[in-house]
């Protein structure tokens, strides 16, 4: 999608705003009970987005998010806006198009990624590609924002929602690289990170629920899928009002249960393989304390001492000396 902010930018400057929303079911089954009153906030953007009425709402998240004025102009024809076979994994791209031209590429998917973080870098390399033609000058190449709402462990750390940049550092002055004026009249901008992709990585599910800015209501509203009365945030009272599920034609109603329908499956699917993988690691790890007692045994240690080492009971140790003891000589 296209957004505009309220800074000034030179007319040849255009940018590109990636934002991501990345939800994992199996670890936030809660966000889609059928019993909470308003909609979630990657079923709006799927299927709620395209009517323009609705802009402000995603406008008022990425306002408070980037300390500036969002403008959404119009919904841009995509391949990526188009349903597809994968509709049921809920990964979707939007592009929107801005007062300024500018562009911002909406992307919702709902599965799990341990590399997460390469598949947000190849997000916003393969937009600063797609968006420079053959012929142009690097000048012409677009800036990227790539805000990603995560519920899942993308990362260690103590906080909830992460700012990434390229900041050039002296080695030896530990001074920050800045344009040159000639480089500031071409871009419109004074620092290297001004042109460069920038990421935003907001981890819903570590949110401690204490509101204290408008930007921590939207990330209230993510996590628990509620809108507290008072909440002052940009486009979070057109939210509670659109998303409630009261207000969805009897289409959209069909269409909505059908969507929990299938993220409930996802998280079902999730949860099973994950429940596999852990009983995969747990038998591995038995087979190995198995393995390491009767090599213990075999070098005639005490049964007493074979099962304090490998943590095992002495009932189960006799039961690995009964087996070698009965092996066929």
């Amino acid at each position: 999608m296209l957004i505009s902010n309220s800074s000034s930018n030179k007319g040849r400057q255009i940018f590109a705003w990636h934002f991501v929303l990345f939800c994992t079911f199996a670890t936030n089954f809660g966000r889609y009970d059928r019993r909470k009153k308003l909609v979630c906030f990657d079923w709006f953007v799927k299927f709620m987005l395209r009517d323009k009425s609705n802009f402000e709402m995603l406008e008022g998240f990425l306002s408070e998010l980037l300390k500036e004025n969002v403008l959404i102009i119009e919904l841009l024809d995509s391949e990526a806006n188009k349903s597809s076979k994968d509709d049921k994994f809920n990964r979707v791209d939007v592009l929107v198009k801005d007062t300024k031209d500018e562009r911002i590429i909406v992307e919702i998917q709902n599965n799990k990624e341990y590399d997460y973080l390469q598949r947000i870098l190849y997000g916003t390399a393969k937009t600063l590609v797609e968006n420079i033609k053959e012929g142009q000058p690097y000048s012409t190449i677009k800036k990227v924002i790539s805000v990603s709402v995560v519920y899942f462990e993308a990362g260690q750390g103590a906080d909830y929602i992460y700012h990434g940049q390229t900041v050039f550092t002296g080695i030896h002055e530990k001074d920050v690289l800045s344009l040159s004026e000639e480089q500031q009249d071409l871009y419109g901008k004074n620092l290297p990170q001004d042109l460069y992709p920038e990421y935003y990585l907001i981890k819903a599910a570590d949110f401690d629920e204490e509101i204290n800015d408008t930007l921590d209501e939207w990330v209230y509203f993510f996590k628990k899928g509620e809108i507290k009365e008072g909440f002052t945030a940009k486009g979070i009272l057109k939210a509670k009002k659109k998303l409630n599920v009261g207000k969805l034609t009897p289409a959209q109603r069909r269409k909505y249960n059908k969507f929990l329908e299938e993220q409930r499956s996802i998280a079902s699917h999730n949860e099973t393989l994950q429940k596999d993988i852990e009983d995969a690691k747990e038998e591995g790890e038995q087979k190995a304390k198995y393995q390491a007692a009767e090599k213990g045994l075999r070098k005639k240690l005490s049964i007493e001492e074979v099962a304090e080492i490998n943590d095992l009971s002495i009932a189960e140790v006799l039961e690995i000396k009964h087996k070698i003891d009965t092996e066929a000589p």
